[in-house]
């Protein structure tokens, strides 16, 4: 329970910088805005968050750096499918950038908290 409401305020933290990172990046890539308003990113955050600890408990790594480590991995497995909905967004260096950005904040959050 506790690694799911962690991956809730983490998936919050990070819609909620959204728009600083936007302007940072000069890209206009929200992944809150794709999966339909912040309630949902929180609750994918919350499904991350078990994830999480289910590879947690069973290999033992440090926390945080597998928190990080492995929403480093989302984002770079799964960057390509946002080709289905936007082929000029995928093949943007900055969103690339952005989306590692966010990944990395969601992966921190989440460490510590989880």
């Amino acid at each position: 329970m506790r690694a799911a409401l962690a991956g809730a305020v983490a998936a919050t933290v990070w819609g909620l910088q959204e728009p600083f990172d936007r302007r940072l990046f000069r890209c206009d890539y929200s992944d809150v805005r794709l999966v339909g308003g912040l309630g949902v990113h929180a609750l994918n955050g919350a499904l991350f968050g078990v994830a999480f600890d289910v590879v947690r408990r069973r290999t033992g790594i440090e926390q945080r750096r597998l928190a990080i480590g492995l929403a480093l991995v989302e984002h770079t497995a799964l960057w390509p499918l946002l080709g289905v909905f936007d082929r000029e967004l995928v093949a943007s260096p900055r969103a690339f950038a952005q989306g590692l950005h966010r990944h990395a904040l969601f992966g921190f959050v989440l460490g510590r908290l989880a």
